[in-house]
């Protein structure tokens, strides 16, 4: 069996209610400045926590105006008033793009390191201060992963920066944080997270430590991502996504993503679609491509999906597909790249793109070339 490194928070708390526990063993810890990034919908659930917090003699300085998909100089500001706060902790409260951030200024408010010049795997020199994530989507699994992204100016690419010291000390997962988060928002982060399962799953470093959460995790989406949708406070169903959300997470560091996450960043860095959204319409298209490479693989996907067997693997992996799009289609994610505002004519130019992101793309189960990537993409017209 392949050697795999596992990387995870030291502690993770997950249940309803559980935000609770962060202000219990923050107050054992003896820390005194707490930056917080959160967003404005969110700051009404965490007003309690920090008055505990505030109660208890801790200086806060909160954050709230990180914007989707941030980019490598707004990181900067943010960094820049951190330091000025002078913060010896740091709690992200949010979503993917709260958590990132939150991560990535833990990790450079003492250090002499340019976030741009760590782009990549394992150029962060060392750990930064405590800190602790709190989703309130059940979607990118960072409060569990080494992994954070951030919009590059300079040629409009999402890029990831990979470290063991962007894992959370401790990830709080409290299912009540996602109760109000809108409709559309739920099906996005929640296409986002059985993708990063499916991708790790069927992944060329897929690995027996790993499956486990990837399947465990595709069943638990696939099986309530709808009834969330629908239904906001369906308590069942939003624990079994922040569940499923949580596995995906854990994927994230020892196996990581593929070709649905390398097509989908053009998407985020040029015409600033959604993360979650941009996988979410690729997600078929890439299975659909990948089959023939692992065929088993797609049928145990489908399987886990729900899916009855056909009378063989090719059928049942099919069966796969088929759910994914009705899945998508239930949840109200658009059909064609045209419904989000992306011209026929980018197809070239997000092709060449995609084809930078070399660090998610050898992972995939079968080679995508160029021409491959134009094609998926015009799949979607």
């Amino acid at each position: 069996m392949k050697q795999i490194t596992l990387l995870q928070p030291q502690k993770i708390v997950f249940g309803t209610g559980c935000i609770q526990t962060l202000v219990e063993d923050y107050k054992k810890m003896g820390l005194q400045r707490l930056f917080v990034l959160t967003a404005p919908p969110i700051r009404p659930l965490i007003e309690d926590t920090l008055a505990e917090l505030k109660s208890a003699g801790v200086n806060i300085e909160v954050f709230q105006d990180i914007v989707a998909e941030p980019t490598v100089n707004d990181f900067k500001k943010i960094l820049e008033v951190a330091r000025q706060f002078k913060a010896d902790s740091v709690v992200g409260v949010g979503g993917g793009s709260v958590l990132d951030v939150t991560k990535l200024i833990a990790a450079f408010i003492n250090s002499d390191q340019q976030v741009e010049d760590c782009f990549g795997t394992g150029f962060i020199k060392q750990k930064g201060l405590w800190f602790a994530c709190l989703p309130t989507t059940a979607g990118t699994g960072s409060e569990v992963s080494p992994n954070a992204i951030l919009l590059d100016e300079r040629d409009h690419l999402k890029k990831g920066i990979v470290s063991s010291f962007l894992i959370a000390d401790v990830a709080y997962v409290d299912p009540k944080l996602t109760w109000t988060v809108p409709a559309k928002v739920t099906a996005d982060t929640g296409m986002d997270a059985l993708t990063h399962c499916i991708e790790a799953y069927t992944n060329k470093f897929a690995h027996p430590s790993v499956d486990i959460y990837a399947l465990q995790g595709i069943r638990l989406i696939a099986a309530n991502l709808e009834k969330a949708v629908k239904n906001g406070q369906d308590q069942e169903a939003r624990e079994a996504l922040a569940f499923g959300s949580l596995y995906g997470g854990l994927c994230l560091g020892p196996v990581n993503t593929a070709a649905v996450h390398a097509l989908s960043y053009p998407l985020g860095g040029e015409f600033h679609i959604p993360h979650g959204l941009s996988n979410a319409i690729l997600l078929p298209s890439v299975m659909k491509f990948n089959m023939p490479a692992n065929i088993k693989r797609h049928a145990e996907v489908a399987i886990a999906l729900g899916c009855q067997p056909g009378k063989n693997d090719e059928e049942t992996a099919q069966r796969g597909v088929d759910f994914i799009y009705q899945l998508a289609d239930a949840v109200g994610i658009p059909k064609k790249l045209t419904d989000l505002g992306i011209p026929q004519t980018a197809v070239d130019g997000m092709a060449k793109a995609a084809m930078q992101v070399q660090r998610l793309l050898k992972n995939n189960p079968r080679e995508v070339t160029e021409q491959d990537a134009r094609d998926i993409y015009n799949s979607l017209y």
